[in-house]
């Protein structure tokens, strides 16, 4: 845990209490401050008493007294609208943050030299993120990891000199962040996404270009125009910038050629690493990840030997990409955190035949981007609430039945893939779609399909079937 020093002595008020925001609460209280807390569901409100931390409704409470309000990132700050706390809060002229800012207030006090590494941008984030940290404790650093990749923040080990943090930033958590300042801040890339909660997609980009606009250095993927600009204006504004692409050819920074990661400067193109036989990090998107690890562990002190060694060794990231399992030329892989359809793309575009699993709670555009990628489809299997508007946006383009459910959808997959006799395929689930409405999350889908595949007859499982991982 990290305590809250900064805060002691203070009164402070917290709204959500679930994981991150209870972890929050707990790390105040450590620090010393006077915390009150609430949620708006009672269960969680009792968890939290449990453990020892002041509940009140915060309706009731002396908003004058408090110097600072702390706000659980799932909680809206502006959209659709902003939530009853934020009200309170801003009449007051109290400040709100969340988890990420305490931490960097953390560090700033006690060890503002420790290597920070944040990471950010709508699609790519968590597997940067994982390989980053892969990079620096494969080669012997002390490394902390956490963020929206799903371990809260406030839980890591207090800042040190030569303690290395990697923090995956969703935008909710940044608009949370006045005050970010990584050693090294990465924006991959922009599309939009979580637009119910930020309203355009410029509001959008705003508050992600927060985290590199802070940075000593920012990595800045530049595919995009909206992230391109972003470069061009911190640049301008004093910025360090690493432009990074897994698409054109840059006079300064790092850019993928084919597998080849190139690294340039002044116009001088330098081989840094080639990425094939690298399963965990294949296609162009995992491309694009690489070379922003690969820039921004140089920029915090790490070797190239060292970063080339973590690049050949990443196990991959558990639900991204993952194959899970072999049987003959078939190939089971679990891409369940592919929860919209920019996200399927790159899993699509990196295999040649694929008997496709998709489906679930269906997001604003469905699948209709992917065209491009239908003539790989051997055949896909359509699960969830999207079925009917996935089938209709396949048509005539591929194959497809409407399985209904994740486990037939797995088995007549397998049945199918094992007949084709054209080479080697792919079992994929990739399912472009949120899982709310069968899963409680994408990771609980992912295990789901895992599990079906071990209960194949003949598969090879290529992780431990019983967690979903390595």
């Amino acid at each position: 845990m990290i305590p809250v020093t900064t805060l002691a002595g203070k009164k402070v008020a917290l709204f959500g209490l679930g994981g991150s925001g209870l972890a929050t609460a707990k790390a105040l209280v450590a620090g010393g401050a006077d915390v009150t807390a609430w949620d708006d569901n009672p269960d969680s409100v009792a968890k939290a008493a449990a453990e020892g931390i002041t509940s009140a409704d915060l309706h009731t409470i002396d908003w004058s007294a408090q110097a600072l309000f702390v706000l659980s990132p799932g909680v809206p700050l502006t959209h659709p609208k902003p939530h009853w706390t934020v009200d309170l809060a801003r009449a007051a002229g109290v400040d709100i943050v969340g988890d990420v800012e305490l931490f960097v207030r953390e560090r700033r006090a006690h060890a503002p030299d420790c290597p920070f590494i944040a990471i950010t941008g709508t699609n790519g984030k968590s597997t940067t993120t994982a390989l980053i940290a892969h990079i620096l404790k494969s080669s012997g650093r002390d490394t902390q990891l956490g963020g929206n990749i799903g371990t809260a923040v406030l839980t890591l080990d207090p800042p040190k000199s030569e303690r290395y943090f990697v923090v995956e930033c969703s935008s909710y958590q940044i608009d949370l962040s006045p005050t970010l300042n990584p050693s090294a801040g990465i924006l991959l890339n922009l599309t939009p996404d979580h637009l119910d909660r930020h309203g355009t997609m410029q509001h959008y980009a705003d508050v992600k270009e927060r985290l590199v606009a802070g940075s000593d250095v920012a990595v800045v993927g530049v595919d995009d125009s909206h992230s391109a600009l972003i470069a061009d204006r911190i640049e301008r504004a004093g910025v360090r910038v690493i432009r990074i692409s897994r698409r054109n050819v840059l006079a300064d920074g790092i850019y993928a050629e084919g597998t080849k990661l190139i690294q340039a400067a002044s116009g001088a193109m330098l081989p840094f690493v080639d990425l094939d036989g690298i399963q965990t990090l294949r296609g162009s998107h995992n491309a694009q990840n690489a070379a922003a690890a690969v820039a921004a562990c140089l920029a915090v002190g790490i070797s190239a030997e060292d970063i080339r060694a973590g690049l050949a060794s990443f196990p991959g990231l558990k639900h991204r990409m993952q194959p899970v399992g072999r049987r003959g030329n078939v190939v089971f892989v679990n891409d369940s955190k592919a929860t919209n359809a920019d996200a399927a793309a790159p899993a699509l575009s990196s295999y040649n035949r694929i008997y496709w699993i998709a489906g679930g709670l269906p997001k604003a555009g469905g699948i209709t981007t992917l065209a491009p990628y239908f003539p790989r489809i051997a055949k896909a299997y359509l699960i969830g609430e999207a079925a009917a508007e996935f089938a209709a946006t396949l048509g005539e383009a591929a194959p497809y039945e409407i399985s209904g459910t994740l486990e037939r959808a797995v088995a007549h997959a397998a049945a199918d893939a094992e007949k084709d006799e054209t080479g080697p395929a792919a079992v994929m689930l990739s399912p472009a779609c949120a899982s709310f409405d069968q899963y409680k999350n994408f990771e609980v889908r992912g295990d789901a399909f895992v599990g079906h595949v071990a209960a194949l007859d003949g598969v090879t499982m290529l992780i431990n079937s019983a967690t979903g991982g390595k």
